[in-house]
């Protein structure tokens, strides 16, 4: 099956990722990693081929690069940022809730990809900016702000999703060209059995990706201009064509999660090719012929674990 996707409105970032979709407010969180940006917005009226888009976005604006955002069971949402985790609150202030001990090898670091489980754990991974090889690691945070090391070394954490039952979780490690699949323990978190499931080289690298109610993985594929789509069994199932080669993450959206979001980065890209992608950078929509599953807030409960520290400070913009 051959797909096409369609621009969104909002304006391009430099480096979109982190595509979830926050039903307990009806609209749709990303992030712009470098620019430390989280955006949101509804969906509104046709694009264009019987599609939404989105409508005008509100951005908070963190301190630093920001790698995704979860919302919170009791609100607000919580944030992978530079290498801490961030609670930022309706009004758009900000507080530290945990860290992860990193290496102190003079190696600068921050998270990439995050997600939560289905029992409300968000796992995140972290990279290198310069991308060194094995500098990342996959941790878990728990709602009392436990961090564990779930995987290490890595080089860029990356695509994050767990099947229908929750007992399988799909990981990629961008530079390894490959869709990774684990035993997922549902009840402590543990992963096991580690062993390839998808390979998208040499077209390009695993992104982030979703997972529908039948199992299949809708992975973005970095370089390549696609969204692909593999059955349970690793088969390819669907390709999403995407008018941007950077595509870095896809979540499925709207009130029934049957519409697929795109995000694209134009980062990295010379004025010859943002001449040739005019779009690289923006949202993309496609109604996929398929329903994501419902994506878990972090299950948080502020009277128990009101976080691992009480510094705030005034985040720039609004909420």
């Amino acid at each position: 099956m051959h797909l096409t996707a369609l621009p969104c409105a909002p304006e391009p970032g430099r480096l979109t990722e982190g595509p979830v979709w926050h039903a307990g407010s009806g609209d749709l969180l990303w992030v712009d990693i470098p620019e430390g940006l989280v955006h949101r917005a509804r969906l509104v009226d046709e694009a264009g081929g019987g599609l939404p888009d989105l409508g005008p976005r509100t951005t908070v604006s963190l301190d630093r690069p920001v790698g995704a955002v979860a919302p919170c069971a009791s609100g607000g949402l919580l944030a992978a940022a530079g290498t801490s985790f961030l609670r930022v609150d309706g009004a758009g202030a900000v507080t530290e809730f945990a860290a992860p001990v990193v290496p102190d090898d003079g190696t600068p670091r921050r998270f990439n990809d995050a997600k939560c489980d289905p029992s409300g754990r968000l796992l995140a991974g972290t990279m290198a900016y310069d991308t060194t090889p094995g500098a990342g690691t996959l941790y878990r945070l728990d709602p009392d702000g436990t961090v564990t090391t779930l995987l290490s070394p890595v080089t860029i954490s990356n695509g994050l999703g767990w099947s229908p039952d929750g007992r399988l979780l799909y990981y990629a490690d961008s530079p390894t060209c490959r869709v990774d699949v684990f035993d997922h323990d549902p009840v402590t978190g543990a992963l096991s059995a580690r062993r390839p499931f998808a390979d998208t080289g040499p077209a390009g690298m695993p992104d982030g990706l979703a997972v529908d109610t039948a199992g299949r993985v809708w992975v973005a594929v970095w370089g390549a201009g696609q969204v692909r789509a593999y059955a349970p069994d690793g088969a390819l199932h669907a390709v999403v064509t995407v008018p941007a080669s950077q595509v870095s993450s896809c979540a499925f959206a709207g009130p029934d999660l049957d519409l697929l979001i795109i995000t694209t980065a134009a980062d990295g890209l010379t004025s010859g090719q943002l001449a040739a992608e005019p779009h690289a950078g923006r949202l993309f929509i496609c109604r996929p012929g398929a329903t994501g599953l419902p994506v878990p807030p972090f299950a948080d409960d502020p009277a128990r674990f009101p976080g691992s520290s009480t510094t705030s400070y005034d985040s720039r913009g609004s909420a």
